[in-house]
């Protein structure tokens, strides 16, 4: 999982659970139909005092002691089994676990030649709720950015023909318990995880423009009758690598 589209309509879009207040921060979000690595995108958390908010946050970790608002890995996505242990997460995942709210997200189909984008979403329509992690980081110079990272795991819910593997999805329930900490083990969330029934229908290419940001991207695409792909090359990763982030 390298894009995602996050484009709420309204809060009976969400699954049932979500306190209200959430539930209408994310409807009333920017709706984005491309969130790529540094993108910003909607993010439930717990903010310093514990209280549950809904905040903007750049798509891709960065570590708390990192000296530059990077790093050489790729960090939007970390293995569920080992990001407690991990010198990139370990401190989120101790101390700052999160929920990203998806309308969907783009992964490519290998099997097909050549590969090509399809979108995964609920067959209900409803959003998915994905379990990761954020982290705070401020630069000397006073420079301050709110990250965060989509947990991973293998996850036999992904539909056919795509790899067997994707975020770690939730329901309402336990997205509340994962906020609350009451989550310790990276076991305890994979028993909790539960992924709703899944569709994936092909898409444009055309997602792979960074500066292309509607909903046109969504709609469903016959590969047969598309022509040559003349969208520009993402320099951030357009899905194509579906490697998780070093440890």
């Amino acid at each position: 999982m390298r894009r995602f589209a996050q484009a709420i309509a309204d809060p009976s879009s969400l699954p049932v659970g979500l306190p209200a207040s959430l539930a209408d921060a994310l409807a009333t979000a920017p709706d984005r139909y491309n969130i790529g690595k540094n993108g910003s995108a909607t993010v439930l958390a717990r903010d310093g005092d514990g209280s549950l908010v809904a905040a903007d946050m750049r798509w891709g970790l960065i570590p708390r002691w990192s000296k530059q608002p990077s790093t050489p890995y790729t960090t939007v996505t970390a293995r569920l089994e080992r990001a407690a242990k991990s010198r990139i997460f370990a401190q989120a995942w101790q101390q700052r676990p999160c929920v990203v709210a998806l309308t969907g997200y783009y992964k490519w189909d290998r099997q097909r030649r050549p590969p090509w984008p399809l979108f995964v979403q609920r067959t209900d329509g409803l959003a998915l709720l994905a379990a990761g992690l954020w982290e705070h980081w401020a630069g000397e110079d006073g420079e301050e950015i709110d990250s965060f990272t989509v947990l991973t795991a293998p996850n036999p819910g992904i539909p056919a023909p795509l790899t067997p593997d994707g975020p770690v999805f939730i329901d309402a329930p336990v997205a509340m318990a994962w906020l609350s900490g009451a989550l310790h083990t990276p076991a305890a969330l994979q028993a909790q995880a539960y992924t709703p029934p899944l569709e994936a229908y092909p898409v444009s290419r055309a997602f792979r423009d960074p500066a292309r940001d509607d909903y046109t991207l969504l709609e469903p695409v016959d590969p047969a009758a598309e022509g040559p792909d003349s969208s520009p090359a993402a320099g951030d990763g357009d899905g194509l690598d579906d490697e998780d982030g070093a440890d």
